[in-house]
């Protein structure tokens, strides 16, 4: 498909999906000093809502289409469930210093953080590399399992912010969990719900530490 294409159409697509999802990450691992990634990606995510919003054959209710909910519900409590009894033994046993450690020193703040961050974080992620990834980026990977494939990775590259290798490979693997909820769904809040879960539950269990810059203090209680 991407042949078929105009030159510039995919010259476009091309040079925007690099700064994106290429330079932008790069830029911000490379910065001196290790800021909050959350305003770069309100903004990313206001540019991708910009261009959905703009294209003739975006659907919008994507966005907030609840109705395959009830379908997908048994599914994603069973890999949840599974997932977060490895996960928590792998603390326990790895590193038992951490786990839970967030919910023992800072109750008030972990709360907050189960509230806030599928709001702050997660909608804004799932708008960025599920949504706008996969209705932009379709003619340059037509086929499903290459779009799930690609957003994916995508979306663990970004996690290079973090400067740990841990949190590259969990979200590929989570990436492409979520990427293939969306695409069988065609919802963005029930891949963003399931997303939720699995971000909230490394926060609890003690793995904050992969995914946000200062949560190690908070989960040894320094």
């Amino acid at each position: 498909m991407l042949q078929r294409m105009a030159p510039g159409k995919s010259a476009t697509l091309i040079t925007e999906f690099l700064l994106l999802f290429v330079v932008l990450p790069l830029a911000f691992r490379l910065l001196p000093r290790q800021g909050s990634p959350l305003p770069a990606l309100w903004a990313a995510a206001a540019y991708c809502l910009y261009v959905l919003f703009r294209s003739s054959g975006f659907d919008s209710t994507r966005l907030w289409n609840s109705r395959p909910w009830s379908g997908s519900l048994r599914s994603i409590v069973i890999v949840f469930a599974i997932t977060a009894m490895i996960t928590t033994c792998a603390v326990w046993r790895l590193r038992p210093q951490m786990l839970f450690g967030l919910v023992r020193n800072y109750p008030l703040l972990w709360a907050l953080v189960m509230v806030l961050y599928p709001v702050l974080s997660v909608y804004p992620q799932r708008i960025v590399y599920r949504a706008f990834f996969c209705e932009r980026y379709r003619p340059l990977f037509p086929q499903p399992s290459a779009m799930i494939l690609a957003s994916a990775a995508a979306f663990a590259f970004s996690h290079i912010i973090f400067r740990n290798p841990w949190s590259v490979v969990l979200t590929f693997f989570a990436g492409l969990l979520f990427a293939w909820r969306y695409q069988a769904t065609g919802s963005l809040l029930v891949s963003s719900l399931e997303h939720a879960l699995y971000g909230c539950l490394m926060f609890t269990v003690g793995l904050g530490s992969l995914f946000y810059h200062g949560a190690h203090r908070a989960v040894l209680g320094r």
